[in-house]
């Protein structure tokens, strides 16, 4: 992998995880639809099982690694939420877990479960207050063993500062997992920033077409990445070989998506922070979200997610999904096209997240485009 160090993103993203070059050589990677494999004697460390490695993972695991900047490969899982349970068997066990307050539901309720029957606790903070997350790391006489963070949080879009936090955690012995789902590889490097582990949903972002389900988790330590590779095989979390070969396929245009998409999540944020019939929006780009100036320090970009409150509350947000035309009322993000839904219609979404609260995915039509059907679905709505 050191062979691409000092390559831009949309360098590394078409030229990394290539096969071999020789005369006659496939291009793209073969696709090996495969369980087992051609095994006599004891394990040479050579493919045996397709639960415990498939050549079809690991140019896809190189990938990541490399937009990463993780000299280890990353572990392809068989959903985001796979990877975010296997990251988070890497807490002592019993011992506390700091969560953000509006983290992805889901993994709130993972880390609830696992503290409930070790019989430890999770400490829910506001992961864009470090003070508070420092506070929460070694609260109660007793240091918490993990810190998870996302950063922009979901879907309140909180920014972290994930440098401090990782700094606090590990004066105090705790590792560090961040879910970089949200801004992907290209917006922030979180290992680089101090953290132990790496998790995505690469179903969003990193695959991008909606069409597959897939976890990804990296980690700064070999220990770590044997024990995620351990828990990876023994649970059975894996991915298909297809799944992974479409990851990889799509990632080659990632840089292309996101700048598309980046561009364009500002732009609405910016247009509906002025409409007359939207009462809040939140986006890391403007001036108005209180991390604003974080996100400018931190990122490389500000996502493209942002959230919305439209005027008329909830019967307003309710019905934007029966008049738009281009956007699709539906749930998850990071596909090429645009949508968004209502976070509270799940009864698990926390109660501090609004009941008309909005969570918008930007995909890569035209702007102008969405602007159009945006405008007149809020018109519409209010007629």
């Amino acid at each position: 992998m050191s062979e691409n160090h000092g390559l831009a993103p949309a360098t590394i993203a078409v030229a990394s995880a290539r096969p071999t070059r020789s005369q006659g050589s496939p291009v793209n990677p073969p696709i090996t639809l495969s369980s087992t494999y051609h095994s006599i004697g004891s394990p040479d460390g050579s493919m045996l099982y397709s639960r415990w490695s498939n050549e079809t993972w690991h140019p896809a695991e190189e990938l990541i690694a490399e937009l990463e900047g993780s000299p280890l490969p990353a572990l392809l899982h068989s959903s985001g939420m796979a990877a975010v349970a296997n990251a988070m068997h890497l807490n002592r066990p019993g011992a506390p877990i700091v969560m953000p307050r509006h983290a992805y539901h889901a993994s709130l309720i993972v880390a609830h479960d696992r503290s409930a029957r070790e019989g430890g606790q999770v400490r829910e903070v506001d992961v864009a207050d470090t003070d508070a997350v420092a506070a929460a790391i070694s609260a109660d006489g007793e240091a918490a063993g993990l810190v998870w963070i996302e950063s922009p949080t979901n879907p309140m879009l909180e920014v972290a500062d994930i440098p401090a936090i990782c700094e606090a955690a590990h004066a105090a012995g705790a590792l560090v997992a961040v879910d970089n789902t949200f801004a992907t590889p290209l917006g922030q490097r979180p290992l680089e920033a101090g953290a132990d582990v790496v998790v995505h949903s690469a179903t969003k972002y990193l695959s991008g077409h909606s069409d597959v389900v897939l976890g990804a988790a990296l980690a700064s330590r070999g220990d770590l990445h044997e024990a995620l590779h351990e828990e990876r095989t023994d649970a059975g979390g894996v991915a298909g070989p297809v799944e992974a070969w479409l990851l990889l396929r799509s990632m080659r245009t990632l840089p292309l998506r996101m700048e598309r998409i980046w561009a364009s999540a500002a732009e609405l944020a910016r247009r509906l922070e002025e409409h007359p019939l939207v009462a809040e929006v939140r986006h890391p780009s403007l001036p108005s979200h209180p991390q604003h100036e974080r996100a400018k320090r931190l990122m490389s970009c500000f996502g493209g997610v942002l959230t919305m409150r439209p005027v008329g509350g909830l019967r307003a947000a309710e019905e934007l999904g029966r008049f738009v035309r281009i956007w699709l009322p539906a749930t998850s993000l990071g596909g090429v096209e645009s949508s968004f839904e209502r976070r509270r219609r799940f009864p698990t979404e926390a109660a501090t997240v609004p009941e008309d609260l909005l969570r918008v995915s930007v995909g890569i039509e035209d702007v102008e485009d969405l602007w159009r059907d945006l405008d007149a679905t809020l018109k519409e709505v209010h007629q």
